[in-house]
């Protein structure tokens, strides 16, 4: 058996650091067997999923030196490597399951599943579909699509007994029938969910060995059935430990950059990113903690893997990240990177037109451009206070914005304006008051180009670091606050 890994990222926002750490362990696995591994672009999801996504997730793997043997950009001969452009074969396989009996049409209405789920809520019942279609006969269902009802198709799960499985890192699981949902499989709209059209590829695509997160234990009642039910073999399963902050509560942008794009822009060496995530849960066995991507494919054994939680702490990346710069580097090679990353000519060129018009001499560019080519800036509360807010309107003012920013798929200045004056015009504040805050936490003065135009100039990834990093600064906002300013933010849209 030829041993064939993939990851299957979703192009809907910045490319993680989680993609990552699965796609290295995905492809050192593979690798280490002799297999290939596979790029998947999982774009059901087609009111979220961006082209620009897509490149930004392939460039960020392509950076890291993750490289895959097929893909959308590399071809193969198990393509289309997009979902979106495999929709015929989801629908074809959806409906030999409803020929089958294993799945059925389902008619109910959006204000159904929201009553359905308030009552179990207030009952204190398990949450899920209630099987209400499960029953309709065949004659009601052409009735209902004569009528051109729309419906979606939900898969058919027994409700007694136990699924069991066996995981290469944790042995044999077991998980009741009754916590697994009745999984809808095709949406409305034709498009298939994540948990049909994975199955479907990865045995189009003849997946051996299915690596991923830990999170998706719980879902593997449902796809081996598909399995079962299609009559395909089933591929081996391996859950890996996910990512944790520092606090060991699960990695998430509130508490750590999580974006790829961030660390590369933030200087980081892409060798000593993948070094560190190969670190997450694994070891070599000499122990060593500096290794290269090269020598981590040449030892690699998934069963050193740890299944205790790991943790990614910038402070330590940031002292590998040092040792790279330090042991691997001359100065010839440093200042090639130096370039490479932002002391080049575009970034120059980009800055300049807004540069020259507050340039008397030459050495003013530096002061001006500094904080494009630093990391989080050195600002305090009182600097933030400047802007002449009080500190909940401050941190309102900053996390709304935040919010709204987080939302752009098309980051330009124009885009970034309008952003920002329609949750300006929401909150009733006059522009420039509103930006003032802005300007502080971007660029770490109000004595800067525009703050819009310096956002386009950063990036988004920079931008809402330091929008967060300036929350942050003024001591964060609690659970309990957070949930209050989203129900505010939701009703001020």
């Amino acid at each position: 058996m030829t041993v064939r890994t993939r990851i299957a990222p979703s192009p809907t926002g910045d490319p993680h650091v989680g993609t990552a750490y699965v796609a290295l362990f995905n492809m050192a696995f593979a690798h280490s067997q002799g297999g290939q591994f596979l790029l998947r672009i999982e774009d059901t999801d087609q009111t979220r999923s961006t082209p620009q996504s897509e490149k930004s997730i392939v460039d960020a793997l392509r950076w890291l030196g993750l490289d895959w043997d097929e893909g959308p950009d590399n071809g193969g001969d198990k393509g289309p490597y997009r979902q979106s452009e495999r929709s015929t074969i989801y629908k074809e396989h959806a409906d030999k399951l409803l020929e089958n009996g294993h799945a059925f049409r389902c008619f109910c209405t959006a204000e159904r599943l929201e009553e359905l789920r308030k009552t179990q809520m207030e009952e204190k019942l398990p949450l899920g579909y209630d099987g209400h279609c499960a029953g309709l006969s065949e004659e009601q269902v052409a009735e209902r699509l004569a009528k051109g009802e729309p419906h979606v198709v939900r898969m058919s799960v027994p409700r007694q007994g136990q699924c069991t499985f066996n995981d290469m890192l944790r042995g044999e699981i077991t998980i009741d029938w009754a916590q697994i949902d009745l999984q809808i499989l095709l949406k409305a709209d034709g498009m298939p969910t994540y948990h049909l059209a994975n199955v479907v590829d990865d045995h189009l695509m003849e997946i051996s060995h299915v690596i991923r997160g830990e999170e998706w234990i719980n879902s593997a009642p449902k796809h081996i059935l598909l399995y079962q039910y299609f009559g395909w073999k089933t591929p081996v399963f391996c859950h890996l430990p996910l990512l944790r902050n520092v606090d060991k509560s699960k990695l998430s942008k509130r508490k750590n950059p999580t974006s790829i794009l961030y660390y590369q822009r933030m200087g980081f060496l892409p060798e000593a990113l993948v070094n560190y995530l190969g670190r997450m849960g694994w070891s070599m066995p000499d122990e060593r903690e500096k290794f290269s991507l090269s020598e981590m494919l040449a030892a690699f054994d998934i069963q050193r893997v740890s299944l205790g939680g790991p943790v990614f702490d910038v402070e330590k990346l940031s002292w590998l990240n040092g040792m790279w710069i330090r042991d691997e580097l001359s100065d010839e090679q440093l200042a090639d990177r130096l370039q490479e990353w932002a002391l080049n000519r575009d970034t120059l060129m980009a800055f300049l037109p807004f540069a020259r018009q507050r340039m008397e001499t030459l050495s003013d560019l530096a002061p001006l451009g500094n904080y494009l080519v630093s990391g989080m800036l050195p600002i305090t509360a009182e600097d933030l206070k400047s802007a002449g807010m009080e500190e909940d309107q401050l941190i309102e003012v900053l996390q709304y914005a935040l919010w709204r920013l987080e939302a752009e798929q098309q980051w330009n200045r124009d885009n970034i304006f309008n952003d920002l004056k329609a949750i300006a015009d929401a909150m009733d504040i006059n522009l420039k008051s509103f930006l003032a805050p802005l300007f502080i936490a971007i660029a770490g003065s109000s004595a800067s180009i525009s703050v819009m135009d310096s956002m386009a100039l950063l990036g988004a990834d920079m931008t809402r670091a330091r929008l967060r990093h300036a929350i942050d600064v003024l001591g964060g906002v609690g659970k309990k606050k957070l949930k209050k300013m989203e129900k505010a933010y939701q009703q001020l849209l």
